[in-house]
């Protein structure tokens, strides 16, 4: 239900477009908020909050879960933090993130794989590149397959018209990383488990795989990429790319791929059973204003994700107070490894 902007707006930190070093601070209006005030209001005793009180949890949702958690007797203190609105913000961030990235050669990028049961194909997977991001972008379901479009679109009104919701699949990649990002000496910094961990935190996802990490038909000689040499060049290459871009927790070069699997949101026109916090009474669960697949978005806030942990790795590893300095690092980086 798309009644926002999402138009960021910098409050600190960026001067003339540049960030100054300090924090950057930055403002999303919600257009909604207004009819949201007394009802959120921080004030205790606001007049016209006990209105829209929440005493009855909906299946999958973090209603009721959370509302033993913390003792809540309005489930609206956990439902309107556990929205997916939060992820405006990480997508603000990601941008910044991005741009980062994008002054290293480093480029984000996200497709949509499946929406129910339409799928692109294994040919099509093959074939995705960083130099069709503005086709992808171009699909309002942000499929690299134009035929497909019209396929997921009409998957989702069949959904619509169902009173339902329906899950999927993304992608996201980054192309141009270098090697060395992460490590295999202690479990906290893999940079596997960071991708799969910041996947894993977007709304809605229940699975996450890295490159080919959920087949399981091909045998070990099949699977792991084979390691060349190119002498003009100087590095090592690897003609397929199952590990993701990932070995050990470390990237190895080759395009990291991450991909997250979507159940359908809870939030459903057509009611499941649930049971009131205060009464304990049956009843059928009610519905707050929702989307019918979010797959497509999904795949951009993947993208925030994916970059924000990737500017931490690049942080880590080259990190300095100047753009000029931590590009400069990474360029003797890369010298280096050409020596090796």
């Amino acid at each position: 239900m798309k009644i926002e902007s999402d138009e960021i707006e910098i409050l600190a930190g960026v001067r003339h477009g540049y960030a100054l070093g300090s924090p950057v601070a930055f403002a999303i209006r919600n257009r909604d908020w207004e009819n949201w005030t007394d009802v959120m209001s921080s004030q205790p005793d606001t007049a016209g909050a006990d209105k829209r009180q929440v005493t009855r949890p909906r299946p999958g949702h973090a209603d009721l879960a959370g509302a033993l958690k913390y003792h809540f007797s309005d489930m609206r203190n956990v439902l309107e933090r556990s929205s997916a609105r939060e992820t405006a913000s990480r997508v603000a961030v990601g941008g910044f993130c991005k741009s980062l990235l994008a002054e290293l050669g480093i480029r984000i990028y996200s497709h949509t794989i499946a929406v129910r049961d339409v799928r692109i194909s294994a040919e099509q997977l093959a074939s995705v590149a960083v130099d069709k991001i503005e086709q992808i972008e171009a699909m309002e379901t942000r499929c690299v397959d134009p035929g497909l479009d019209q396929a997921m679109r009409a998957a989702v009104d069949q959904a619509i018209e169902r009173g339902d919701t329906i899950g999927g699949e993304f992608e996201v990649r980054a192309a141009g990383v270098p090697v060395g990002l992460g490590s295999y000496a202690q479990w906290d910094r893999r940079l596997d488990a960071q991708l799969a961990g910041a996947i894993m935190s977007i709304n809605a996802v229940k699975g996450v795989e890295i490159g080919s990490g959920l087949e399981t038909d091909p045998y070990g000689s099949e699977y792991h990429d084979e390691i060349f040499y190119e002498p003009q060049a100087k590095e090592f290459y690897r003609k397929t790319n199952h590990a993701g871009g990932v070995e050990g927790g470390v990237s190895n070069g080759q395009e990291i791929i991450v991909r997250g699997t979507l159940k359908p949101i809870p939030t459903l026109r057509k009611p499941l059973m649930s049971v009131d916090l205060e009464t304990k009474e049956p009843f059928k669960a009610q519905y707050e204003r929702s989307d019918t697949c979010v797959v497509p978005a999904a795949g951009v806030i993947g993208e925030a994700m994916v970059a924000i942990v990737l500017a931490q790795a690049v942080e880590e590893k080259f990190g300095s107070d100047t753009l000029d300095e931590i590009r400069n690092n990474l360029e003797s980086y890369r010298n280096l490894m050409r020596e090796l």
